[in-house]
């Protein structure tokens, strides 16, 4: 798959320690989070999102449950279009984990119940996306614009 060269803005992300645990101010979620490996993947991925791509942060959701068949899962981030329609999902991953099969896979299996016409993988380093259009799945160059 073709690899999306994504430009971080600058970032100083509020950081915070609490009985040994260390946490991440989300700022679009407004609220503290365990600052884990894949949780600083995602803050700077939305800093991306929102400060360079300029998607509203109102129209994006983070750690929403699902259902797949009798499973309930959470996807990562899922981008709303401007009538609150999902319009992409976004799966992230640790920076140390491949960008392979499977974790397209998962991502994929969000979009039975989603029906996205945008979905891209990160883990921080790199980043993959495809478009959905007339039953056709297609990789994209760039993030496309809201």
């Amino acid at each position: 798959m073709q690899m999306i060269k994504i430009e971080y803005p600058p970032y100083q992300p509020k950081i915070k320690k609490e009985n040994d645990k260390e946490f991440i101010f989300d700022e679009v979620r407004k609220r503290w989070v365990v600052l884990s490996p894949e949780e600083w993947v995602r803050q700077n991925f939305l800093q991306y999102l929102v400060h360079v791509k300029k998607y509203p942060a109102s129209l994006i959701a983070i750690e929403k449950e699902i259902r797949l068949e009798e499973m309930k899962k959470r996807f990562d981030i899922v981008v709303y279009d401007r009538n609150s329609k999902p319009w992409m999902i976004i799966e992230c991953k640790e920076m140390n984990v491949a960008l392979d099969k499977a974790v397209l896979d998962q991502a994929l299996r969000y979009n039975i119940t989603l029906q996205v016409p945008y979905l891209a993988i990160t883990n921080g380093s790199y980043c993959m996306a495809l478009s959905f259009e007339k039953n056709t799945m297609q990789e994209i160059e760039v993030l496309p614009m809201l």
